[in-house]
Protein backbone atom coordinates (compact mmCIF):
# COMPACT_ATOMS: atom_id res chain seq x y z
CA UNK A 1 0.00 0.00 0.00
CA UNK A 2 1.53 3.30 -1.10
CA UNK A 3 1.68 6.03 1.54
CA UNK A 4 3.04 9.55 1.84
CA UNK A 5 4.24 10.88 5.19
CA UNK A 6 6.75 13.14 6.88
CA UNK A 7 9.76 11.49 8.52
CA UNK A 8 12.90 12.17 10.55
CA UNK A 9 16.19 10.33 10.00
CA UNK A 10 17.23 8.51 13.18
CA UNK A 11 19.97 6.19 11.92
CA UNK A 12 21.54 5.20 8.65
CA UNK A 13 24.13 2.72 7.48
CA UNK A 14 25.77 2.24 4.11
CA UNK A 15 25.21 -1.31 2.86
CA UNK A 16 27.07 -2.58 -0.19
CA UNK A 17 27.83 -0.15 -2.98
CA UNK A 18 24.40 1.22 -3.82
CA UNK A 19 22.27 0.54 -0.74
CA UNK A 20 21.51 2.33 2.51
CA UNK A 21 19.71 0.90 5.55
CA UNK A 22 17.90 3.78 7.19
CA UNK A 23 15.65 4.01 10.25
CA UNK A 24 13.09 6.81 10.14
CA UNK A 25 10.56 8.02 12.65
CA UNK A 26 7.50 8.61 10.51
CA UNK A 27 4.41 10.63 11.29
CA UNK A 28 2.03 7.96 10.00
CA UNK A 29 3.72 4.69 11.07
CA UNK A 30 6.13 5.48 13.90
CA UNK A 31 9.62 3.98 13.67
CA UNK A 32 10.27 2.14 10.40
CA UNK A 33 13.36 0.71 8.72
CA UNK A 34 14.04 0.80 4.99
CA UNK A 35 16.51 -0.83 2.64
CA UNK A 36 17.11 1.85 0.02
CA UNK A 37 18.65 1.28 -3.37
CA UNK A 38 20.26 4.52 -4.49
CA UNK A 39 20.34 4.84 -8.28
CA UNK A 40 23.76 5.93 -9.51
CA UNK A 41 22.30 9.07 -11.11
CA UNK A 42 20.72 10.19 -7.81
CA UNK A 43 23.23 8.76 -5.38
CA UNK A 44 24.86 11.95 -4.11
CA UNK A 45 21.62 13.78 -3.38
CA UNK A 46 19.69 10.86 -1.88
CA UNK A 47 22.58 9.51 0.15
CA UNK A 48 23.37 12.94 1.57
CA UNK A 49 19.77 13.31 2.73
CA UNK A 50 19.47 9.80 4.18
CA UNK A 51 22.88 9.85 5.85
CA UNK A 52 22.37 13.24 7.53
CA UNK A 53 21.23 12.80 11.17
CA UNK A 54 17.76 14.20 11.92
CA UNK A 55 17.00 15.32 8.37
CA UNK A 56 13.35 16.34 8.01
CA UNK A 57 11.85 14.52 5.06
CA UNK A 58 8.71 13.85 3.12
CA UNK A 59 8.66 10.30 1.78
CA UNK A 60 6.60 8.02 -0.44
CA UNK A 61 6.83 4.37 0.56
CA UNK A 62 5.21 1.01 -0.04
CA UNK A 63 3.98 -0.17 3.36
CA UNK A 64 3.41 -3.83 4.12
CA UNK A 65 2.54 -4.88 7.67
CA UNK A 66 4.99 -7.32 9.29
CA UNK A 67 7.63 -6.65 6.64
CA UNK A 68 10.97 -6.13 8.41
CA UNK A 69 12.08 -3.37 6.06
CA UNK A 70 9.69 -1.22 4.09
CA UNK A 71 10.32 -0.06 0.53
CA UNK A 72 11.13 3.60 0.12
CA UNK A 73 9.97 4.91 -3.24
CA UNK A 74 10.83 8.61 -3.10
CA UNK A 75 12.32 11.06 -0.61
CA UNK A 76 12.36 14.85 -0.45
CA UNK A 77 13.55 17.36 2.13
CA UNK A 78 10.46 18.82 3.79
CA UNK A 79 12.18 21.51 5.89
CA UNK A 80 15.75 22.40 4.89
CA UNK A 81 17.99 23.29 7.81
CA UNK A 82 19.74 26.64 7.73
CA UNK A 83 22.46 26.09 10.34
CA UNK A 84 22.17 22.70 12.06
CA UNK A 85 24.35 20.67 9.62
CA UNK A 86 26.98 23.44 9.38
CA UNK A 87 27.42 24.68 12.95
CA UNK A 88 29.90 22.38 14.80
CA UNK A 89 28.15 22.67 18.17
CA UNK A 90 24.69 22.07 16.69
CA UNK A 91 26.04 19.22 14.58
CA UNK A 92 27.40 17.52 17.71
CA UNK A 93 24.04 17.96 19.44
CA UNK A 94 22.31 16.47 16.38
CA UNK A 95 24.64 13.45 16.34
CA UNK A 96 23.98 12.83 20.03
CA UNK A 97 20.21 13.23 19.69
CA UNK A 98 20.04 10.98 16.63
CA UNK A 99 21.78 8.20 18.60
CA UNK A 100 19.53 8.85 21.63
CA UNK A 101 16.34 8.84 19.55
CA UNK A 102 17.37 5.77 17.56
CA UNK A 103 17.47 3.71 20.75
CA UNK A 104 14.65 5.57 22.49
CA UNK A 105 12.13 5.43 19.63
CA UNK A 106 12.96 2.27 17.68
CA UNK A 107 9.93 0.46 19.13
CA UNK A 108 7.69 3.53 19.12
CA UNK A 109 4.38 3.21 17.31
CA UNK A 110 2.31 5.95 15.70
CA UNK A 111 2.50 9.11 17.80
CA UNK A 112 1.68 12.31 15.87
CA UNK A 113 2.12 14.49 18.97
CA UNK A 114 5.62 13.12 19.48
CA UNK A 115 6.48 13.67 15.81
CA UNK A 116 5.27 17.28 16.05
CA UNK A 117 7.40 17.80 19.18
CA UNK A 118 10.51 16.44 17.48
CA UNK A 119 10.02 18.53 14.35
CA UNK A 120 9.27 21.72 16.30
CA UNK A 121 12.27 21.20 18.59
CA UNK A 122 14.73 20.58 15.76
CA UNK A 123 13.57 23.63 13.82
CA UNK A 124 13.81 25.70 17.02
CA UNK A 125 17.43 24.62 17.47
CA UNK A 126 18.20 25.26 13.80
CA UNK A 127 16.91 28.84 14.06
CA UNK A 128 18.56 29.64 17.41
CA UNK A 129 21.72 31.74 17.21
CA UNK A 130 22.84 31.67 20.87
CA UNK A 131 22.05 30.38 24.38
CA UNK A 132 21.22 26.77 23.44
CA UNK A 133 23.71 24.87 25.62
CA UNK A 134 20.80 23.59 27.72
CA UNK A 135 18.89 22.34 24.68
CA UNK A 136 19.78 18.62 25.09
CA UNK A 137 18.78 18.64 28.77
CA UNK A 138 15.49 20.43 28.11
CA UNK A 139 14.69 18.37 25.02
CA UNK A 140 15.23 15.01 26.71
CA UNK A 141 13.36 15.87 29.90
CA UNK A 142 10.33 17.03 27.93
CA UNK A 143 10.61 14.06 25.55
CA UNK A 144 9.89 11.76 28.49
CA UNK A 145 6.35 13.12 28.73
CA UNK A 146 5.58 11.96 25.18
CA UNK A 147 6.95 8.51 25.97
CA UNK A 148 4.85 8.17 29.12
CA UNK A 149 7.83 8.18 31.51
CA UNK A 150 7.75 11.76 32.84
CA UNK A 151 9.50 11.63 36.25
CA UNK A 152 7.63 12.70 39.37
CA UNK A 153 9.39 14.89 41.93
CA UNK A 154 10.29 12.06 44.30
CA UNK A 155 11.66 9.87 41.53
CA UNK A 156 13.78 12.71 40.16
CA UNK A 157 15.13 13.59 43.59
CA UNK A 158 16.06 9.97 44.27
CA UNK A 159 18.26 9.93 41.16
CA UNK A 160 20.42 12.83 42.33
CA UNK A 161 22.87 13.30 45.17
CA UNK A 162 21.79 15.33 48.19
CA UNK A 163 23.45 18.58 47.12
CA UNK A 164 21.85 18.22 43.67
CA UNK A 165 18.25 17.86 44.85
CA UNK A 166 17.53 21.63 44.56
CA UNK A 167 18.09 21.24 40.79
CA UNK A 168 14.99 19.05 40.40
CA UNK A 169 12.25 21.72 40.33
CA UNK A 170 14.42 23.79 37.97
CA UNK A 171 14.92 20.90 35.56
CA UNK A 172 11.25 19.93 35.49
CA UNK A 173 10.08 23.41 34.58
CA UNK A 174 12.70 24.27 31.97
CA UNK A 175 11.44 24.86 28.45
CA UNK A 176 12.99 26.26 25.28
CA UNK A 177 11.82 29.80 26.01
CA UNK A 178 13.35 29.94 29.49
CA UNK A 179 16.25 27.48 29.47
CA UNK A 180 18.82 30.23 28.82
CA UNK A 181 18.02 31.61 32.29
CA UNK A 182 19.33 28.45 33.98
CA UNK A 183 23.09 28.49 34.50
CA UNK A 184 24.87 25.19 35.08
CA UNK A 185 28.54 24.55 35.61
CA UNK A 186 30.31 22.10 33.31
CA UNK A 187 30.17 19.46 36.04
CA UNK A 188 26.46 20.06 36.78
CA UNK A 189 25.44 19.79 33.13
CA UNK A 190 27.51 16.63 32.63
CA UNK A 191 26.01 15.10 35.77
CA UNK A 192 22.45 15.96 34.70
CA UNK A 193 23.01 14.45 31.25
CA UNK A 194 24.33 11.26 32.83
CA UNK A 195 21.32 11.01 35.15
CA UNK A 196 18.97 11.51 32.20
CA UNK A 197 20.74 8.75 30.26
CA UNK A 198 20.52 6.43 33.27
CA UNK A 199 16.83 7.26 33.70
CA UNK A 200 16.07 6.29 30.11
CA UNK A 201 18.10 3.09 30.51
CA UNK A 202 15.82 2.14 33.41
CA UNK A 203 12.59 2.87 31.54
CA UNK A 204 13.32 2.02 27.88
CA UNK A 205 14.14 -1.63 27.04
CA UNK A 206 17.67 -2.24 25.72
CA UNK A 207 18.67 1.41 25.98
CA UNK A 208 22.51 1.54 26.05
CA UNK A 209 25.17 3.86 27.40
CA UNK A 210 25.56 6.27 24.49
CA UNK A 211 28.91 6.59 22.75
CA UNK A 212 28.26 10.20 21.73
CA UNK A 213 27.72 11.34 25.32
CA UNK A 214 31.42 12.01 25.98
CA UNK A 215 31.76 14.14 22.83
CA UNK A 216 28.68 16.16 23.75
CA UNK A 217 30.03 16.82 27.24
CA UNK A 218 33.20 18.30 25.78
CA UNK A 219 31.34 20.51 23.32
CA UNK A 220 28.92 21.85 25.93
CA UNK A 221 31.53 22.40 28.64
Amino acid sequence: MMEKTRAIVLHSLRYADAKVIVTLFTESRGAQSFMVRVPRSRRSVMQNVLLSPLSLLEIDFDYEENRRMQRLVDVRVSEPYQSLPYNPMKQTIALFLSEFLYYGLREEQVNPELFAYLEHSLLWLDNRTKDYANFPVTFLIRLSRFLGIWPDMEEAQAALRGDEVPLVPLLLRMDFATMHLFRFSREQRARVMQVINDYYRLHVPHFPELRSMAILREVLS
